[in-house]
């Protein structure tokens, strides 16, 4: 039977390819301690736990294909709050980050088209632009100068005349890079100039360490209609399972585009529309402790770093994430030997290999992601971990 091509050329994630060897791994005795994802573990707030057990009635009905009436309110909200001025009609709710994502690009490209991306990038846009029979451009960014984005001249070189958008992730996964004023004039000028979408990846936006300051390219009245704001709960609220993100843009012919896929979804479920609701109502003020933990996880993870010989990195000025250089000659092998070689006191780590957040699939062969969601004691003995494991499999493999 034919299976469509734009399904068969999508590529199994690179993380999801270790869960085989983890369970594996566990099935012998083994730890595992996973900082290849970014999975928060702190408890999901109260708030919103209650609000969606005590959204209930005789029936569990559809919501309203756009999102809840309450919901949108209680975004527009918090939007207001951050200094963007989108009323609720300017927000439509989706099924998370992801499908906000795809609902963006398939709204701004047609099959055959193309977005360019600053990368390393979220691995997971490769997915969806092979789903949508898009194409992407990646923009060079690199380690040893904090990612930074390149100059006009190059970043206008790297556009076509099948290009519709610039798509950035603010601050960066896996970056952690939180871009500038400059930086994101830039971009709304380039975009201005050439009538491209700025597609603004947020889902970060409350990580940011030591007075970070955050400008998003919606903050820019007169880039008004070529920014798209993408974005979800998951992360800042600890609540990956409620699956409720938000694309926002006061571009209103956009906004209309992207309802009728809504419409043909039929709606996000209620329950969790209601349960987002009481979170967005919290105020910013929440953020204070959890940013103090990944703070505190993040200082942890330079000090352990800076013990391993041979590596490089930036610390990273946002998100929970560090992009690391490993000694090693292959991230993916290293990897590998790590789940089933390796072990200490019946303990290993496990980072994700670079490779797949670049377009290439050359690039970033010796890079990893570490996400930083772990516990201090469980982090520090996590690093401990990769220490010796380097040293281990360099050891066993002298070429590498």
């Amino acid at each position: 039977m034919h299976i469509a091509k734009r399904v068969a050329d999508m590529r199994e994630p690179e993380i999801l390819k270790y869960n085989p060897l983890i369970a594996e791994a566990e099935a012998a005795g083994k730890t595992v301690y996973n900082l290849s994802i970014g999975q928060p573990d702190l408890k999901t707030p109260d708030a919103f736990l209650k609000q969606a057990a005590a959204h209930k009635g005789d029936i569990h009905a559809y919501a309203l294909p756009e999102g809840s009436p309450e919901l949108r309110a209680a975004a527009a909200a918090y939007y207001t709050r951050w200094g963007y001025s989108f009323s609720p009609e300017d927000i439509l709710v989706t099924g998370g980050g992801s499908e906000a994502l795809m609902f963006a690009l398939n709204t701004v490209c047609d099959p055959g088209e193309r977005v360019l991306i600053p990368e390393p990038f979220y691995s997971v846009y490769k997915d969806l632009a092979t789903a949508l029979s898009i194409h992407i451009d990646g923009l060079k960014t690199d380690t040893a100068n904090g990612f930074d984005l390149p100059d006009t001249r190059t970043i206008e070189a790297a556009i076509t005349p099948e290009t519709r958008a610039v798509l950035i992730t603010h601050p960066g996964n896996p970056t952690g890079k939180v871009y500038t004023e400059a930086e994101i004039r830039r971009l709304t000028d380039i975009c201005e100039k050439h009538d491209l979408f700025l597609l603004s990846d947020e889902v970060y936006r409350e990580f940011r360490y030591d007075g970070t300051p955050f400008e998003s390219p919606a903050f820019d009245s007169d880039a008004g209609e070529n920014v798209v704001i993408l974005d979800s709960i998951s992360k800042r609220y600890s609540a990956c399972g409620a699956r409720i993100g938000f694309i926002a843009s006061a571009n209103k012919t956009l906004i209309k585009a992207a309802k009728k896929l809504c419409d043909m979804r039929l709606a996000v479920s209620s329950s969790d529309q209601a349960g987002a609701a009481a979170l967005l109502s919290m105020g910013l003020g929440f953020f204070d402790d959890m940013l103090a933990e990944y703070a505190r996880r993040r200082d942890i993870v330079d000090a352990c770093l800076r013990e391993i010989p041979g590596i490089v990195y930036q610390k990273p000025m946002g998100a929970f994430y560090y992009m690391v250089r490993l000694p090693v000659d292959d991230a993916d092998a290293f990897m590998r030997f790590m789940l089933t070689e390796f072990d200490e006191d019946g303990e290993t780590v496990l980072l994700a290999p670079a490779g797949d957040f670049y377009t290439d699939g050359i690039t970033g062969k010796s890079e990893a992601r570490l996400a930083y969601v772990l516990g201090e004691d469980k982090l520090r003995r996590a690093l401990t971990l990769l220490k010796h494991g380097i040293a281990a499999y360099r050891e066993t493999s002298p070429g590498a």
